[in-house]
């Protein structure tokens, strides 16, 4: 007797419902129903498409009309992309964030509508005062219940007094979930949230109640979060009786960050790596510390930087991403805390406009964000701030012409003006030290006087002050173009259909569909130029398909 397998999958006889390989539409409305595999059958005239059911398998041992299976595409649901113990981990459904933007610009707004649907948000805790950031975990705990969110910290190398203390209201209001961004070394203020409350179950399994993401784009600190905590910062704590014997004990075999988000060509705080490089190289260091550290919980490596069409969203789950991450497209979305003005310079900007420039949170070791350049003068303007400070001791050694430039179109006051604004913020925040300092240094003074404007740039983005428009400091990168470029003519190109989470769920979506396409040509099926991509659709579409 024939063997049953080989006979199901070298014939196939039932012909109803088969979709022909010329009718592009209909292949793209098969690939769209990604609940549902799909079979490509090949006879003597063509390619068709056909859905996988039960009277598909049960025709086929009745009749004997020859058809060839060509090619198999199993269902792709967006709950299935990534990596499901990422997704257990953080209770969610689908394997995506809305990334950290500073100064709210990823808002309460945002980070509710991805805890809605099945998705994480960050608040951008950056930037923000301290009962800012109070106001927001009161309003996002009491709304969220028991859904998932997070909130940002960023390393403050100019502030560890301010990183403390935002960690130490993390601690007490039970933020358990955060986002760490742009640290270059392990502090006292992350390890002492990573490790404050850890214990033991009745299983003798470690817990953990405070977790990171940790977000970077460089091996050496990937390490870092790798690894358990530094033992000397450790010790640190527990002379300050910070932290317990058993928590200082137990916070040796785990590690800093169970996940870790590789940060590729992003806005913002980045190092322009390239994601095809980046994200490898971050997964095999994963495997290389899970084989070192034998840790009970796995690491997961995600992907940020360049996310914004279904193709590369595909491509970063397709390299083994564990959740993606996207920032520069949520910008321009109704929910973003910035001003209606800057979103319509995001929707309008193409790939090649952004640039680099200084930071002003580490103005002095000329560390640079990613920001747009098109329709502001601030990448230019930074840039001259900080070249004029690298080859002058203080302000008074500059040139008069670019003094008089300076003072009259980047900080349009007087600089001992500027200084005293400058400051008065100083005081306000309890940062005597720098003031002493500028005091009695002048190039610091110099710097301090410099940070100011590049700090105040993003505000005036955010709050849309006109007269302050060429010197907006928008956060963004590449991402956007490639963004508006997808979704041009369809419903998402105004700002005004932006919605995070619907952008997100068409990624995701678009994704799935990418990956099936993919799946056939990767078995010799040559697809109709339409049928390889997707287009945005409304939210209530896509729930049809799922």
């Amino acid at each position: 007797m024939e063997n049953i397998n080989e006979t199901l999958f070298s014939k196939i006889f039932y012909t109803e419902n088969i979709m022909s390989f010329e009718n592009s539409n209909s292949l793209n409305e098969l690939l769209m129903q990604v609940n549902k595999p799909i079979f490509a059958i090949q006879n003597n005239d063509a390619i068709h498409f056909i859905h996988n059911d039960n009277d598909f398998f049960t025709a086929a041992f009745k009749e004997d009309t020859l058809h060839h299976i060509k090619a198999f595409v199993p269902a792709v649901r967006p709950e299935n992309l990534g990596d499901k113990r990422f997704k257990t981990r953080h209770a969610l459904k689908y394997p995506y964030i809305a990334g950290a933007m500073a100064n709210g610009i990823t808002s309460v707004a945002i980070v509710k509508t991805m805890a809605e649907n099945g998705m994480i948000g960050f608040l951008g805790a950056g930037g923000l005062s301290i009962e800012k950031i109070k106001e927001n975990i009161i309003e996002l705990k009491s709304t969220l219940k028991d859904r998932p969110f997070g909130f940002n910290l960023i390393h403050s190398p100019g502030d560890p007094a301010h990183e403390m203390a935002t960690v130490e209201l993390y601690l007490k209001h039970q933020v358990n979930l955060i986002s760490a961004a742009a640290f270059m070394r392990m502090t006292p203020a992350l390890v002492y949230y990573r490790i404050k409350g850890i214990h033991t179950n009745d299983n003798g399994h470690i817990v953990t109640p405070h977790n990171i993401i940790a977000k970077v784009s460089r091996i050496e600190i990937a390490r870092q979060f790798f690894s358990p905590p530094p033992e000397k910062l450790v010790n640190q704590l527990l002379e300050r009786k910070l932290i317990t014997q058993q928590e200082a004990r137990l916070s040796q075999h785990i590690p800093m960050a169970q996940d870790l988000t590789a940060e590729a060509d992003s806005g913002g705080h980045t190092d322009n790596r390239p994601a095809l490089t980046l994200l490898p190289t971050m997964i095999a260091l994963k495997n290389e510390f899970m084989e070192t550290f034998n840790y009970k919980d796995p690491l997961c490596v995600g992907l940020a930087g360049g996310i914004a069409t279904p193709e590369s969203a595909a491509a970063a789950f397709g390299m083994g991403a564990a959740y993606i991450l996207t920032g520069s497209i949520n910008q321009s979305c109704v929910e973003a805390g910035i001003c209606e003005d800057v979103k319509k310079m995001l929707c309008q900007a193409e790939q090649a406009d952004v640039a680099m420039a200084p930071a002003a949170d580490m103005f002095e070791i000329g560390a640079k964000v990613q920001v747009l350049k098109r329709g502001t003068m601030f990448p230019v303007r930074a840039d001259k701030l900080y070249k004029l400070y690298q080859s002058h001791n203080s302000f008074d050694e500059i040139d008069e012409k670019s003094k008089h430039e300076i003072q009259e179109k980047f900080l349009q006051a007087r600089f001992e003006d500027a200084w005293e604004s400058t400051k008065d913020f100083f005081h306000k925040t309890g940062n005597i030290k720098e003031i002493e300092k500028a005091q009695a240094d002048p190039k610091h003074k110099m710097a301090l006087v410099f940070r100011s404007y590049l700090g105040l740039s993003s505000k005036w983005a955010i709050k849309g002050i006109p007269q302050r428009k060429m010197d907006y400091q928008i956060w963004c990168g590449p991402a956007i173009g490639a963004f508006n470029q997808w979704v041009k003519g369809s419903f998402l190109e105004p700002h005004e259909n932006r919605k995070t989470a619907e952008i997100a769920l068409n990624l995701l979506f678009g994704a799935c569909v990418c990956t099936r396409a993919s799946i056939l040509k990767t078995q010799g099926i040559e697809l109709p130029m339409n049928a390889n991509g997707f287009n945005p659709i409304r939210k209530e579409e896509i729930f049809l398909y799922l």
